[in-house]
């Protein structure tokens, strides 16, 4: 195994230099590998891969990159095909609700399998009679120890394992015991079938590991047939060979189970698939572990696995992400060899470029503040025809009314601004985007709490359309929409889920939990032409960031919507600033 693990190796390493040719895009070490294999007429020439999801849980962006990875490497070859696999093996904690979501997760990512659906349970009898063979051969035995004792019996990275003194059974006595493992007679956890290989080998995986466990839950496809069931790591080899998969890609952590897939394919003398693994992706500012998203979700800590803060695929479609742009990040990260963490805001930097040149503009305003203009007709009301993309003529434009009350943001006006403060304020004059000039005369406060409720301004009517007649500039730009058309929204602000990079290396990752993830504001003020958005639909609220609508809790009458991203990341430049910095 050594050796051949140096090759492949040297093959890696050689496949990570960059391409002399410099109009030939650089290609990563798989796709190396796979060219390699072409070149050599291996497997006739086929490319055949695979994604192999376990249907407990939903998908997420980490899978993404194995979807992007296992479709986009057969599109690109070929006569290249990708099954997609439900690995259904443990029936306990798979649920249909798990495989629906996994469908819809890669059919809007842009995949499809086309009529190559499969699942492990389509081969429990192959399997079966793979480990009857195995037996046959004096290659696995049924075990009585316990799970703790096989724990114990294993030996650790320094020690070998000892011998289970159940290890010498006769052949005859393996297929009995075995047989009535199947036909029900033992209870749950009190035999397993194990592979004879070497309990003092270096890699603990190659230890007689189980391949069969007792366990009585009704599955999902197969119902209560079957009451033993294979492990993930004499599945998953089978299951390749069985559907001629030439390039098994997996993630880093079951490199050292390579032997042990290997072994299996030459124990059992069929078709030998390849498995090459990838660094995992790791996200900064969130976790990817399902067992600790699966906490999450049970502790009530987010809303659901489609929570807008959560990293799942069905989270990040309803957040406002488009497939493109997970597409787009998941061929910038590339694919690598070595474990590392990926700065969230390249994800979403991919989406801010995918939607400034996708996203329509329009005016919302967030924490609302009245403005009255006091020499404005009351009974006028104005409509200004505003480009939908101030770069794209071809996504045209729509009628905005204006009147003598609007909404501003209350962020853009301050009674006693500072020196680079260009916004509203007593007696400046700023513009009202596409509209007029407007010049702050009067500040209305509540009696009682001293709070800002209403500012009185007066407007230059020769100013329309936003340009003065007498070339006058002002340097602050506001947003607004006008009062009595405006409707009522509200807005859900969310950020990152966690406070620092990796609070997955914590002990409590929970205590780091962003109390800020999500900031709901009720009172918010759209443009009327929103009232009719389609769910799922994307904008740029100006100078605010980029929104979509729910597309769970958003209707007609009661509109939601939930930022997807600001306009820059301003996360990164909080972070640089020193302790004690203003």
């Amino acid at each position: 195994m050594k050796n051949r693990d140096d090759k492949q190796s040297t093959i890696e390493r050689n496949s990570e230099k960059k391409s002399p040719d410099e109009n030939r895009a650089p290609i990563d070490f798989i796709r190396a590998i796979i060219a390699r294999d072409l070149k050599n007429n291996k497997n006739d020439s086929r490319v055949h891969t695979r994604f192999p999801p376990e249907p407990n849980g939903y998908l997420h962006i980490g899978h993404a990159k194995s979807i992007c990875l296992n479709f986009g490497i057969a599109a690109e070859n070929t006569g290249g095909l990708c099954n997609l696999r439900f690995d259904d093996t443990n029936p306990s904690k798979e649920d249909q609700e798990y495989i629906d979501s996994i469908f819809e997760d890669i059919r809007w990512l842009g995949f499809d399998w086309e009529d190559r659906l499969y699942y492990a349970s389509d081969y429990f009898e192959k399997l079966y009679e793979f480990a009857l063979q195995l037996i046959n051969d004096g290659k696995a035995y049924v075990c009585d120890l316990s799970a703790e004792e096989i724990r114990q019996h294993r030996g650790t990275l320094t020690e070998p394992g000892k011998d289970s003194p159940y290890r010498n059974r006769t052949v005859e006595e393996n297929l009995d015991l075995f047989q009535k493992m199947r036909a029900g007679e033992f209870p749950d956890g009190s035999r397993v079938l194990r592979a004879k290989i070497d309990m003092k080998s270096p890699n603990m995986n190659m230890r007689d590991p189980v391949l069969y466990r007792i366990l009585r839950a009704t599955h999902h496809r197969t119902g209560d047939a079957w009451c033993i069931y294979p492990m993930y790591d004499y599945t998953h080899p089978i299951s390749d060979s069985l559907e001629g998969i030439t390039h098994s890609i997996c993630t880093l952590e079951f490199e050292d189970h390579r032997p042990l897939y290997d072994w299996s394919l030459d124990e059992l003398d069929i078709f030998r698939s390849r498995q090459i693994e990838f660094a995992r992706l790791n996200i900064s500012y969130t976790v990817m572990s399902k067992r600790m998203l699966l906490k999450l979700v049970e502790e009530g800590l987010v809303s659901g696995w489609d929570d807008p803060r959560m990293p799942t695929i069905s989270g990040l479609r309803r957040r406002g992400y488009t497939p493109q742009s997970i597409r787009t990040f998941c061929e910038c990260i590339g694919v690598a060899k070595k474990d590392s963490m990926v700065d969230v805001a390249l994800l979403e930097h991919s989406i801010r470029d995918d939607l400034n040149t996708g996203a329509p503009r329009v005016m919302a305003v967030l924490r609302p503040l009245r403005v009255v203009i006091e020499n404005y007709p009351e009974d006028l009301v104005e409509e200004f025809e505003i480009a939908n993309h101030p770069n794209d003529p071809t996504m045209g434009s729509r009628k905005v009314p204006f009147s003598r009350i609007l909404y501003i943001e209350q962020d853009d006006f301050m009674e006693e601004p500072p020196k680079k403060f260009f916004r509203l304020g007593p007696g400046r004059e700023v513009r009202l985007r596409n509209a007029y000039f407007i010049t702050c005369r009067d500040v209305v406060k509540d009696a009682n709490t001293g709070e800002i409720t209403e500012l009185r301004c007066t407007y230059d009517p020769a100013t329309r359309g936003g340009d003065a007649p007498d070339g006058r500039k002002v340097k602050g730009t506001l947003h607004w929409v006008s009062a009595e058309h405006s409707i009522k929204a509200a807005v859900r602000l969310y950020d990152r889920l966690f406070t620092i990079p990796n609070p997955a290396a914590e002990n409590n990752f929970k205590t780091y939990l962003n109390p800020e993830s999500l900031v709901s504001l009720k009172e918010c003020r759209i443009e009327p032409g929103l009232k009719e958005a389609a769910p799922g639909s994307r904008f740029q609220f100006e100078r605010q960031g980029y929104f979509c609508v729910d597309m769970k809790d958003s209707s007609v009458d009661s509109p939601v919507f939930n930022r997807i991203v600001t306009l820059r990341d301003t996360w990164a430049k909080i972070e640089k600033k020193e302790p004690g910095e203003k």
